[in-house]
């Protein structure tokens, strides 16, 4: 999968030494923004991320902190489900914050700090 097209002038990641700082993701496939519960953009949203990851020789193992910017608290259980889903047993920091609105109308973003120093 190759990672979404930024929807604005920024860079989907950037290299600092040994950190990999990735932009948000939306759940947005093939340009097209996914209509759906919160469990499904949440996933879609992780898939993104993996896909920008990937194209920067990293993956969601890598990932020592996220920000989930969500624009209904009352989603926190079922995307903290497939969020949990998603990572595993690998348990990133994170911080989730509840924003008035979102990139194309989606209902959560997530963006990430990758630790590359192996």
């Amino acid at each position: 999968m190759s990672p979404p097209t930024p929807v604005g002038p920024y860079s989907p990641a950037v290299r600092a030494g040994d950190w990999l700082i990735c932009s948000g993701q939306t759940p947005v496939r093939d340009g097209i923004l996914l209509h759906g519960d919160i469990a499904a953009q949440t996933t879609q949203c992780l898939d993104n991320l993996a896909a920008v990851l990937e194209d920067n020789s990293a993956s969601l193992a890598d990932i020592v902190k996220t920000t989930v910017f969500l624009v209904d608290m009352a989603d926190f259980a079922e995307m903290n489900g497939a969020y949990a889903a998603k990572f595993g047993d690998h348990r990133p920091a994170r911080s989730t914050i509840a924003v008035a609105g979102l990139p194309l109308g989606a209902r959560v973003e997530i963006e990430a700090w990758a630790y590359l120093g192996r």
